[in-house]
């Protein structure tokens, strides 16, 4: 069964918008936090190995989110701040690793 037209996106930059940010956001925002659960907790090795697999269980999760707003970009805003947001983590995490 199709889907209703007037549910879906017009804009073709809308679209992009929303595509791009559930495929390159999401995976960035997983990857820079599966690092940093192993830089934070003591059990680096075995969440590297079971990152293998929750990693992309994130990532499709994230894949979701943006095409439940209405405007693009507003995704990519929250987004690019999530993953300023984590890489802060990641770095202090990584200092604080390096002091030890």
């Amino acid at each position: 069964m199709p889907a209703n037209p007037k549910h879906l996106t017009k804009s073709t930059w809308q679209q992009f918008a929303k595509i791009s940010s559930g495929l390159l956001g999401g995976y960035i925002i997983s990857s820079l936090f599966h690092m940093s659960l192993a830089l934070w907790l003591p059990y680096s090795k075995e969440v590297l190995i079971t990152a293998i697999y929750t990693h992309y269980i994130v990532w499709c999760g994230l894949l979701i989110v943006p095409f439940l707003f209405k405007n693009g970009w507003k995704a990519w805003a929250l987004y690019a701040a999530v993953i300023v947001l984590v890489y802060v983590i990641y770095y202090f995490g990584n200092q604080y690793n390096s002091f030890v």
